[in-house]
């Protein structure tokens, strides 16, 4: 992941721990829970300009805060994805594609970027989404419908699939 070094962020709480938000001119840039996998590195984040009044960021925070409480089941915040390979933000946009509240196995989100036989390169890049939540990445689940693979945890997963009433074990047809 190669995230810009001129990024401003802020941390908000959630229900599920405290979140990271990340923003460039292009948009929202980052989204990770305080302990998930693949976050940036402390470094580069220290470069990074704390402004809780950036107004991308407010809208951000406002937006989850709704999503949160039962209120919201979408986001409509510009993205910037350029942190990511194209392979990488083919993968990232497929998942926009998942509607709240329904799933889909990895080997659908692989077919929905052209690479039907790229299962594992497409879980990889998964875990590897910088926006976590706003790009739903814990909407996918294995061929067998069970939870696997969350980068902030699969206690995490399994509340974001319960708040949004999705149902473990029924994957889209």
């Amino acid at each position: 992941m190669k995230l810009p070094h001129t990024l401003a962020c802020t941390t908000v709480a959630s229900p599920l721990g405290p979140l990271l938000l990340a923003g460039s001119e292009q948009g929202l840039a980052g989204l990770w829970f305080d302990d998930q996998q693949h976050q940036p590195d402390a470094q580069i984040v220290a470069n990074w300009t704390i402004d809780a009044d950036h107004p991308l960021l407010r809208r951000a925070a406002l937006q989850l805060s709704a999503y949160f409480n039962g209120e919201a089941n979408t986001f409509d915040l510009p993205l910037d994805l350029s942190a990511g390979t194209a392979f990488q933000q083919a993968v990232w946009r497929a998942l926009l594609t998942i509607p709240y509240g329904q799933t889909a196995s990895y080997g659908q989100i692989a077919q929905a970027c052209g690479r039907a036989s790229a299962v594992r390169a497409v879980g990889a890049a998964i875990g590897r989404n910088p926006v976590g939540i706003v790009v739903p990445c814990h909407r996918v689940l294995g061929a067998d419908g069970q939870l696997n693979g969350y980068a902030g945890g699969l206690p995490r997963k399994s509340a974001l699939l319960t708040l949004e009433g999705g149902r473990i074990n029924a994957l889209a047809q």
